[in-house]
């Protein structure tokens, strides 16, 4: 049986790119195998045959990792298949879902579901680039309506040094860089970013978005010559578009009324408001023996009316629901030391949202143990973000973190990670936990923002503080005119036209996250936003400021204490003694709570209090300490010969005291000098085959 493959080919950033189409997963709608450098990925797309009931375009993609693409069996003892994604796969899928979903008709009822399935990866090249290029090339040539192609790339800019594009991980590995990000869209405009940073400044990032437009372009026109060849004739679907009639009806009612009841700056009051409006409209509409079909269209429509009052009123009067300006910022507030047990501890307030934030000091012991297609290590700074149902005044079920907590947590991990101390300077593994109170508007930022200030709470010397600002815009219909707009919040976020965070010190970048309603933007539109969101982060550390304007000298009372010590790789045998017998014992007798040593001989004695530390430390290094004929060394007489007594001096060493060398002149009996339990200092005279001899005449 010939699969009837049909190849096409390029080459990017010096590696070969490989998109082929088979009668491989010939059941979906399209299927298209991708091969960058000897990483390959499996992209399928299948659209539903029938209309789906509700309000909203049903998507769903899945990034699937398999264990088999790196030659290995991963997993724990007991579970050696792949089980629930790893938080790597979800993030990876949302940068695909944030792709492509702006470029679908929002009015579809299709289910359309992309699975991208990673087959093998050869460890160099980053799976994203091809995972996107390939569900864009899939979507692309199947029969499914959509406004691609789209393509994203990897671009590194290395500290004094150039812009790499798609640089394999090798190549990076031992360099610092500015930034790392990942950056997609079409042909003309970008419409999502995911970026971290190193205090990146805001003129060379917009300068890589310029770069990265002219090969997304590349990338586009080469999937547009496959489509011409091999691709399917688009299917013709069902638009949710309710009757002219009802469309009329509904905006005649809303008139003078929608704006009343969206333009108020308390949200509580607001949304009430809105309700209280929406209820009014479906009662009318009942009334007027609507049939269930045309009525469950009232909420679209009334969002889109709520849409086009706010793109009209923020083009043509820069008058925003709340009353603001276009580039100010809500109240804010900042408060540590809420919490006297934890290691570190902050509030941070703007508007309505609320991050309170815990940060824990824990052991190099504590480290958590990644293991993932990609990569295999230890994480020593863990950021964690919960959003409970109550704050956003809702009753549902607590499960597990959601795609959208994980994305959050990962994007304000990301946004602190550069300004971590390395383990060097402070050798803590560090937890830090965002609880959402409450939140009406980028509450990832705010998580940034009471991050940083409980880290410092705790005493943890980050580099800078640093502030996180969610940034809108609304963009008028022909794509022309806008307006941006600093700190979004409810209806803002929810009908604007762009999602666009930016976390940073007062030096520059360390994260930034873009999401679009629309087509894309234009560098242009970018380099405005980060000028915008510059001056916001600038206020908000002003107030983060005011409330601590740096690290703590001293630790939380309530931390462990960590003392570090070298010793010698080949020591690490003797510190830890036949089954553990010697480090179990030290443990035991100072009290400590663990002894951690790393293969390069880094011992980190961690304690409640820094005492047991120091004696645990003391213990060790009379264990690993190297010995030279003329030290003097103390300790207890444990054994009688006739010829001689034993010293034991520490870290279980001993010596022994010839009787010639007890005293001057002639000895009869040992114990005429030293008897056993006697403390004596002695000289260290002689070293032969492991053993030592000691004096004490020497040393007078």
């Amino acid at each position: 049986m010939d699969l009837q493959r049909k190849q096409f080919k390029m080459e990017f950033a010096g590696k070969p790119l490989t998109l082929e189409v088979s009668q491989l997963a010939g059941q979906a709608n399209a299927a298209v195998l991708g091969t960058y450098g000897e990483t390959t990925v499996l992209a399928t797309v299948v659209m539903s045959d029938k209309d789906k009931e509700g309000d909203y375009f049903p998507l769903m993609v899945n990034y699937e990792e398999k264990f088999y693409a790196t030659g290995k069996i991963l997993g724990s003892r007991f579970v050696r298949r792949e089980g629930k994604s790893s938080d790597e796969a979800i993030l990876s899928g949302r940068i695909i879902d944030r792709t492509i979903r702006p470029l679908f008709d929002q009015r579809m009822r299709r289910d359309v579901q992309l699975v991208v399935t990673v087959l093998s990866i050869d460890k160099e090249n980053d799976p994203d680039f091809i995972s996107l290029i390939a569900s864009s090339a899939a979507i692309a040539s199947s029969s499914i309506p959509w406004g691609g192609p789209v393509a994203g790339l990897k671009l590194v800019k290395i500290k004094g040094g150039e812009l790499l594009i798609n640089p394999k991980f090798s190549e990076t590995a031992n360099k610092e860089a500015d930034f790392e990000t990942f950056v997609a869209g079409t042909a003309k405009k970008i419409n999502m970013i995911e970026l971290g940073g190193n205090e990146a400044e805001e003129n060379e990032v917009a300068s890589a978005f310029a770069v990265a437009q002219k090969e997304i372009a590349n990338l586009v026109a080469f999937q547009e010559k496959m489509v011409k060849e091999i691709g399917k004739e688009k299917e013709e679907v069902n638009l949710s578009e309710p009757s002219p009639e009802i469309k009329k009806l509904i905006k005649d009612f809303l008139k003078g009324k929608l704006e009343k009841a969206a333009y108020n700056p308390d949200k509580t009051k607001m949304y009430q408001a809105l309700g209280e409006l929406k209820a009014a409209l479906k009662e009318m509409l009942a009334e007027k023996k609507y049939p269930d079909s045309e009525l469950s269209a009232v909420d679209a429509l009334f969002d889109g009316e709520m849409d086009e009052l706010l793109h009209e009123k923020i083009l043509k009067e820069e008058k925003r629901p709340d009353g603001r300006k276009l580039n100010e910022v809500r109240d804010l507030y900042a408060e540590v030391g809420l919490l006297k047990r934890v290691h570190g501890s902050s509030l941070f307030v703007r508007g309505n949202t609320q991050s309170l934030s815990l940060t824990t000091l824990g052991a190099p012991g504590d480290q958590q143990l990644v293991e993932t297609m990609e990569f295999s290590g230890k994480r020593r700074f863990m950021l964690h973000y919960n959003f409970p149902p109550y704050s956003v005044g809702e009753v549902r079920p607590m499960r597990g973190p959601g795609r959208r907590e994980i994305g959050h947590g990962a994007l304000a991990e990301k946004a602190l990670r550069s300004l971590i101390p390395d383990q060097a300077t402070f050798p803590y593994t560090i937890r830090l936990v965002s609880e959402i109170l409450s939140s009406n508007g980028s509450s990832s930022m705010a998580t940034v923002c009471a991050g940083s200030l409980s880290l410092m709470d705790a005493g943890v010397p980050i580099k800078r503080p640093a502030a996180g600002i969610a940034m809108g815009l609304i963009l008028d219909k022909e794509g022309k005119e806008y307006k941006v707009l600093t700190d979004i919040q409810g209806p803002e976020d929810h009908h604007g036209d762009m999602d666009l965070k930016v976390a940073g010190t007062a030096d520059g970048i360390t994260a930034m996250q873009m999401d679009v309603k629309i087509q894309g933007l234009t560098v242009d539109m970018l380099e405005k936003s980060l000028a915008q969101a510059k001056e916001a982060r600038l206020h908000i550390l002003e107030t983060m400021n005011k409330a601590l304007p740096g690290p703590r000298q001293e630790l939380s009372p309530f931390a462990p204490r960590i003392l570090t010590l070298q010793i010698d790789p080949s020591q690490i045998g003797e510190v830890i003694g036949p089954g553990g017998k010697v480090i179990n014992k030290i443990i035991e007798d100072t009290g400590v709570t663990t002894i951690d040593i790393e293969e390069d001989g880094k011992v980190f004695i961690t304690a409640e209090d820094k005492d047991s530390a120091q004696k645990a430390y003391e213990q060790i290094s009379l264990l690993v300490k190297e010995y030279r004929v003329g030290d003097i060394v103390e300790g207890n007489v444990v054994k009688i010969l006739e010829f001689g007594a034993i010293v034991e001096f520490g870290g279980g060493k001993d010596g022994m005291i010839h009787v010639s060398e007890l005293r001057d002149g002639f000895v009869k009996k040992v114990e005429d000098v030293v008897k056993v339990g006697d403390f004596v200092r002695a000289k260290i005279v002689k070293m032969e085959n492991g053993k030592i001899g000691l004096s004490l005449k020497q040393l007078k």
